[in-house]
């Protein structure tokens, strides 16, 4: 879907190219949206929102990405470096959003707060995530419109926050799809199996799928794993199954999507009511 730069002026060209162009293909300005779009002559590009600053890359078609956080709302900038020289620079707001608060209680105590024995494993497995969803391939897997990975009642949200047993916990960032134990999971888009866990402390079954370009998804608690780590995979690949293990009190998707660290909302990707 092409939308007119009408709707979405440059606030300064600084030294652009005399046909330098923005075309915006796609964009959700709410916290948790993102931007594609495409910028002749584009190289790399820095977002900058308040003293946050995300570095990335233009493909060779001058196609990019913005992504927004849970509380990004506000004034965006964002400069984009010109081949062979140049910069093109310009503003957006991205709107806020209310969130809903879950309470959960009968979570078993071990999982709402970790004992120091396995202090050292969930370490461990925070950095393989971490270095996952870091990955800059050179995929462009991410330009595609993404297909809901499984069927089922959506049972969680993106940014709402729980409260196991009490206890306020960090915000959802995932969106929870419910189904029976052992239904199906599929690629929502294509690319490589960068993370291929059977059992996480945290999120139990875990798989990261890099999309390209700083855009990853995220599939936890799953009861089985169909692929492994380094294994390229197409959209709709049957890649896991639903399960319950780790921190779930029943079986679901948890589904996540990532630009780099910038955590991303999936209902933003998919149509609605695919997940029927």
């Amino acid at each position: 879907m092409l939308i007119s730069i009408l709707f979405f002026l440059p606030a300064a060209a600084i030294s652009a190219a005399a046909d330098t162009s923005l075309i915006i293909h796609q964009q959700v300005l709410q916290a948790g949206g993102f931007i594609k779009g495409q910028v002749s002559h584009c190289d790399e590009y820095v977002l900058t929102y308040k003293k946050h600053q995300q570095k990335a890359r233009c493909t060779e078609q001058g196609e990019f990405l913005l992504g927004f956080g849970r509380d990004d709302a506000g004034l965006h900038t964002v400069k984009f470096n010109l081949k062979p020289k140049g910069q093109f620079v310009f503003q957006f707001n991205v709107a806020g959003r209310e969130y809903k608060t879950d309470k959960v209680n009968g979570v078993p105590s071990k999982t709402v707060s970790p004992p120091k024995s396995v202090t050292e494993r969930i370490s461990k497995e925070n950095e393989q995530i971490w270095l996952a969803r870091n990955k800059d391939s050179n995929l462009h897997a991410f330009l595609q419109s993404f297909i809901w990975p499984a069927k089922g009642r959506i049972s969680g949200v993106y940014g709402s926050q729980r409260i196991f047993n009490g206890v306020p916990k960090r915000p959802h960032f995932g969106l929870d799809i419910a189904a029976k134990t052992g239904t199906e999971v599929y690629a929502p888009a294509d690319g490589v199996i960068r993370v291929a866990h059977q059992d996480m402390f945290y999120s139990g079954g875990t798989i990261i799928l890099d999309h390209g370009y700083g855009i990853s998804s995220t599939f936890i608690h799953l009861s089985k794993l169909e692929i492994e780590a380094g294994q390229t995979v197409k959209q709709g690949d049957l890649i896991g199954r639903i399960g319950k293990s780790g921190r779930a009190t029943g079986p679901h998707l948890d589904w996540r999507i990532n630009w780099f660290q910038v955590r991303l909302d999936p209902a933003f990707w998919v149509k609605p009511q695919g997940n029927l």
